[in-house]
């Protein structure tokens, strides 16, 4: 097994990429869409966190959160919105997908294992992921614009003035491409 560090900075602001279980599309459904709504909202009451950037896309999903000050545990609350949409999503279910591994740890077949975290370092780093996130959609061809994708912060950043609707319509300018699926 691997020796793989997260970063622990308390208050810290992490873009993540949490990935389906074998890559299934199932999580722009409207039923996995309610239960995500759900897991966060109830996760958040016990360990707060702010959602800065968001998209949901079939087979995976892109966030930054800003976690309290006094606080950098991110894992248990990823683990805490899995678990709760797993097991509240029976139609998803197949145990016969399942490892010897994977029934030890008592795992659905909703989520890969890991995720991908990310600490965000400065403005210019938290704006490069702002703009994949937000770009996301047009990325992976479901849309032709960023403001046809329904589930993303995109239009609370354009109801909010920091990108102008007709933004990722053609490719925005990346410092970099982030590059995580």
């Amino acid at each position: 097994m691997s020796d793989y560090r997260r970063a622990k900075n308390k208050g810290g602001t992490y873009f993540f990429t949490v990935v389906t279980y074998r890559r299934e599309r199932f999580l722009c459904d409207d039923d996995i869409r309610g239960l995500l709504r759900d897991a966060i909202a109830a996760a958040r009451r016990t360990h707060p966190f702010v959602i800065d950037a968001w998209v949901l896309l079939p087979d995976h999903l892109h966030c930054i959160w800003i976690l309290p000050p006094d606080d950098h545990a991110f894992g248990l609350r990823w683990s805490m919105i899995k678990r709760y949409v797993s097991q509240r999503c029976h139609r998803l279910q197949r145990p016969d997908r399942l490892n010897a591994s994977q029934r030890k740890r008592h795992e659905l077949t909703l989520w890969q294992r890991r995720f991908w975290e990310h600490l965000i370092r400065d403005e210019k780093d938290l704006r490069n992921h702002c703009d994949y996130i937000h770009y996301n959609s047009v990325k992976h061809g479901l849309v032709a614009s960023p403001k046809d994708w329904p589930y993303s912060t995109f239009h609370r950043y354009v109801e909010d003035g920091i990108y102008p609707s007709s933004w990722g319509a053609s490719l925005p300018a990346f410092d970099a491409d982030i590059g995580y699926e």
